[in-house]
C-alpha cells in the first residue's frame, strides 16, 4: 500500500480506481454477511441459489458481471446489479479522496473510512442497523489517525490533532445520545456510535456539518416518501446513509464550504 505514496496525477487516480473496485467487492461481502452474523473472510463467495463457489475469474469486479450478463455461470440465477454498482461507487469514492488529498499517508486511512461509510449505508438501508464491528474500531482508529496523520478537513494546512479528534468523538457521541433520549427511540444506538467515529475523523465542526447536511437530505427524502410513496409520520427511515453522505461532503468539500461561509460573512 505504501506504493500509492509514490504516485501522482493520472497514475494515482487509476490506482485508486482499481483498488476501489477490488475493495468494493469486499464491501459487498461485508454488507451481506455482517448483519447476518457471518464471517467476512470464510467461506469463499458462492451463489446463494446453487451454492456453487465463485471462481476467481468470475469474481473480477464489474468485468465478470458484464461478461456473465449478470447471471451465475452454473445455474443461471440473476445477480443483483447492486454488486457492480457498489464496486463502482467505492472506486469513485477512492478517486475523490485521491483528488482531494493526493499521495499522502492520510489518503490510505480515508480509503478505509469511506469504504466503512459505504458498508454502513448498505446495511442500514436494508436492516436499519449499524454494526458495532464497524463503528467501535472505526472510532479508535479515527482517534489514532487524527492524532498522527489526518489534516483538519476545514483547514488543510493544519493537522487535526489528538485534542480535536477526541473532542469530535465526544461531541458526536454526546449530541446524538441526547437526541436519542429526547426522541425516545427515534435515534438508534448505531447512529450514536457512528457519529463518534465521524467526529474522531472530522472534529466537532465536522459533526455539525455532517448533522446539518444529513438532516437536510434526510428531510427531503422523508418528504418524498410521504408524498410520493404513501409513507406516514411513523414510517422508519434509516438515518445512517444520510449521515454517511454528510461525512463524505465534509471530507471532500469541508475546506471549500468553510471558505464560502467565511467569505459570505465578510460581505
Amino acid at each position: 500500500m505504501s506504493a500509492v505514496l509514490l504516485l501522482h496525477g493520472l497514475p494515482l487516480y487509476i490506482f485508486s480506481a482499481l483498488l476501489g473496485l477490488v475493495v468494493g467487492s469486499f464491501a459487498n461481502v461485508c454488507a451481506y454477511r455482517m448483519p447476518r452474523k457471518k464471517s467476512v473472510v470464510s467461506p469463499p463467495s458462492s451463489c446463494p441459489r446453487c451454492g456453487n463457489r465463485i471462481k476467481a475469474y468470475d469474481n473480477i469486479p464489474v468485468v465478470s458481471y458484464l461478461l456473465l450478463l449478470g447471471k451465475c455461470r452454473n445455474c443461471g440465477e440473476r445477480i443483483s446489479p447492486i454488486y457492480p454498482l457498489v464496486e463502482l461507487a467505492n472506486a469513485l469514492l477512492y478517486v475523490g479522496a485521491a483528488w482531494k488529498y493526493g499521495a499522502t499517508p492520510s489518503l490510505l486511512f480515508y480509503f478505509v473510512f469511506l469504504t466503512a461509510l459505504l458498508v454502513i449505508t448498505l446495511i442500514d438501508f436494508e436492516f436499519q442497523e449499524i454494526p458495532d464491528e464497524l463503528t467501535l474500531p472505526g472510532t479508535a482508529l479515527g482517534i489514532i489517525a487524527g492524532w498522527l496523520l489526518l489534516p483538519d478537513p476545514f483547514l488543510r494546512a493544519h493537522s487535526l490533532g489528538i485534542k480535536a479528534s477526541l473532542t469530535g468523538a465526544a461531541a458526536g457521541f454526546s449530541i446524538y445520545y441526547l437526541i436519542a433520549m429526547a426522541s425516545k427511540g427515534g435515534m438508534g444506538g448505531g447512529d450514536i456510535k457512528m457519529m463518534a467515529m465521524v467526529g474522531a475523523v472530522t472534529g466537532w465542526k465536522g459533526v455539525l456539518l455532517t448533522t446539518f447536511t444529513g438532516s437536510l437530505v434526510g428531510s427531503v427524502a422523508g418528504l418524498y416518501i410521504v408524498v410520493f410513496k404513501g409513507g406516514g409520520r411513523k414510517t422508519k427511515i434509516p438515518f445512517g446513509p444520510f449521515l454517511a453522505l454528510g461525512a463524505l461532503i465534509c471530507i471532500l468539500f469541508g475546506q471549500e464550504i468553510a471558505g464560502w461561509y467565511l467569505h459570505r460573512g465578510n460581505i
